[in-house]
């Protein structure tokens, strides 16, 4: 009877082709997620029209839930598409023309978001207990707050306001963007109670 054996070179090769397989199956997930967000809600409210839609919600679960980098990685590929054309972006649009609108900045802003949502919530998601939700609602709200000020300096430039009138048309997404971090942390931590390893990235040898 002959037996074959795998060498560790080979074991390792294959446990990074299936991580990098399902870090990008992940990726691709949440960049749809992200477009499927943006339809819904579409309701525009302030002075500058800006529509408030489920963005953040998705741009924060996928920052919370995969991590920093792969976080980055989805909101990028979400930009990308409605760059290249694809009705992605609020109102069903499209195109370059809408990284130059009122609502630039905080398109801008997504993939930032992401990463530090995911680095903060990184910190905290396999160390906390009962609070556990609480703690990851805690570390999402820097990302929600870079979130508007981005936002808030892409609404200043290209509608030429003042700083106090751009602030004042984004007061009105604070409360909805509240409620989906709050959202946010709870899946994010019953996720990471049931899938402990999904943050813990695969290390192999050089």
């Amino acid at each position: 009877m002959t037996t074959t054996s795998t060498s560790p070179d080979s074991h390792e090769a294959s446990v990074r082709h299936r991580s990098t397989t399902t870090d990008l199956a992940l990726v691709a997930a949440f960049a749809a997620l992200i477009a499927a967000s943006a339809y819904l809600g579409g309701i525009p409210v302030g002075g500058a029209g800006v529509e408030i839609t489920l963005q953040t919600f998705g741009i924060l679960l996928a920052g919370a839930v995969l991590g920093p980098l792969r976080g980055f990685q989805a909101a990028g590929i979400y930009l990308v598409l409605g760059a290249v054309g694809l009705p992605v972006f609020a109102g069903h649009t499209s195109g370059l023309g809408v990284f130059t609108g009122i609502s630039a900045g905080y398109l801008w802003s997504f993939p930032l978001v992401a990463l530090l949502a995911g680095l903060l919530v990184g910190l905290v998601a396999r160390r906390t207990g009962a609070a556990r939700a609480l703690v990851v609602f805690a570390c999402l709200l820097p990302a929600v707050a870079l979130n508007h000020v981005l936002g808030v300096a892409g609404m200043k430039v290209q509608a030429d306001v003042s700083w106090a009138t751009a602030w004042a048309w984004d007061a009105p997404f604070w409360a909805g963007d509240l409620l989906k971090a709050a959202l946010v942390a709870l899946v994010a931590a019953e996720v990471h109670r049931a899938f402990p390893q999904l943050l813990r990235r695969r290390r192999t040898r050089p």
